[in-house]
């Protein structure tokens, strides 16, 4: 049995407490641990810590014992915890800007990181924080879970597989209505600081990372994009109840073209309303096929199945395109994103199997958002060949 603690910082937040806590750690707990390829069995320790003694003792105890019977341990003393000897892994999912201190205090101890995207706003610090890591000879590693969702995992397995032939053009779209707090009767969905640049905040920050990884891993690297951010709501209500003037991008548009020529366009906003299958839905079409995959589900048409529509505003709509599509089945039984990665990346600190996911691949999803972020600002195409 080898036994890793973990320091878990910044868990109090909805991603932290629900994916990362509970989904995850307390999943992982529960089922006995992870076991390696050699048949050995990784056991995991966690410890909470932040600011909220209150929010860190319900986790701790109260949320702990409903999931797995028993408490586990907390901290409002940060740097205390991470510098104890028993401490294997500091994790971190607070706010952005905290994340720079973070990585720097754990890779001075030699503990391994884990910690969620993005990892910096300036491109220049998260290379250096990768850099960082690098020289202290640490495991690090960043949260890229959309890599794990089960329509994501589908759309590789058709590619795979060949189904595509030669694939076309990718088309993305993202969100949902966040509401902004003035209704009283419907509360903001995500924290403040998502809408305040000077917190971290912005959409091309906060997306862009993911775009990056999704893209270069289903259809290569990203050569270039063309990007478009606006703040289409200017005010939102904070926790406390007041108003704030929202200076950070709450809907970001952009076109990424790989290196290998596909044209890649996605939508991202917090002010939309969905008519889709999903919160996330990619479209890829092919000369041999097409599928659209969302969350979880995936439907695919291939060329015999593709409609011959002929354009006649006159009349009707005679045909169901909906139809026409067939759903991927399930072939396994899929687990959480987050906690796939997690038992990823507690194999590799115990030295069970390689981790690709580090802080350096981190640093190209925040190239590729200064990126978008340039090209939004002077309304031209910006390479990413030698940024992202």
């Amino acid at each position: 049995m080898t036994t890793l603690t973990v320091a878990m910082h910044g868990v109090t937040g909805r991603m932290g407490t629900n994916q990362h806590y509970i989904r995850s750690i307390l999943a992982i707990m529960r089922q006995g641990g992870v076991k390696t390829s050699d048949g050995r069995t990784i056991d995991v320790k966690p410890i909470l810590l932040g600011r909220d003694e209150a929010k860190l003792k319900h986790l701790a105890e109260t949320v702990a014992m409903e999931e797995i019977g028993r408490k586990v341990d907390w901290s409002t003393d940060v740097d205390n915890a991470i510098s104890a000897p028993n401490v294997d892994i500091v994790f971190d999912s607070s706010s952005t800007q905290m994340r720079a201190s973070m990585v720097r205090k754990a890779a001075k101890l030699g503990k391994a990181i884990y910690c969620e995207k993005p990892i910096a706003i300036d491109p220049a610090e998260a290379m250096s924080l990768a850099e960082t890591c690098e020289s202290a000879g640490i495991c690090n590693g960043v949260v890229q879970d959309k890599l794990w969702l089960p329509g994501v995992r589908k759309l590789r397995a058709l590619r795979d597989q060949g189904f595509f032939g030669d694939i076309l053009s990718v088309r993305g779209e993202f969100g949902y209505w966040v509401f902004t707090g003035h209704d009283p009767d419907q509360p903001p969905q995500r924290p403040s600081w998502n809408y305040r640049s000077e917190d971290g905040g912005g959409m091309m920050t906060d997306m862009f990372c993911h775009w990056e990884y999704l893209i270069d891993d289903l259809f290569g690297p990203i050569d270039r994009v063309l990007a478009h951010a606006a703040i289409d709501l200017p005010e939102r209500i904070d926790e406390c109840g007041k108003p704030y003037d929202c200076t950070a991008d709450d809907s970001a548009y952009a076109i990424f073209i790989t290196k290998s020529g596909i044209t890649c366009q996605f939508n991202s906003s917090w002010t939309t309303r969905v008519r889709r299958d999903d919160l996330l839905t990619i479209q890829v079409d092919g000369t041999k096929g097409s599928a659209v995959a969302g969350l979880r589900e995936c439907y695919v048409q291939d060329m015999d199945s593709t409609p011959r529509p002929t354009w006649n505003p006159d009349v009707p709509q005679p045909i169901d395109f909906y139809s026409g599509w067939t759903q991927i089945p399930d072939e396994t039984d899929y687990d959480n994103a987050f906690k796939i990665q997690w038992e990823l990346f507690l194999r590799h600190v115990a030295g069970d199997g390689e981790f690709p996911w580090s802080l350096r691949n981190g640093a190209a999803g925040v190239a590729l958002a200064n990126a978008g972020e340039t090209s939004s600002c002077e309304q031209r195409w910006v390479s990413c060949s030698n940024t992202c």
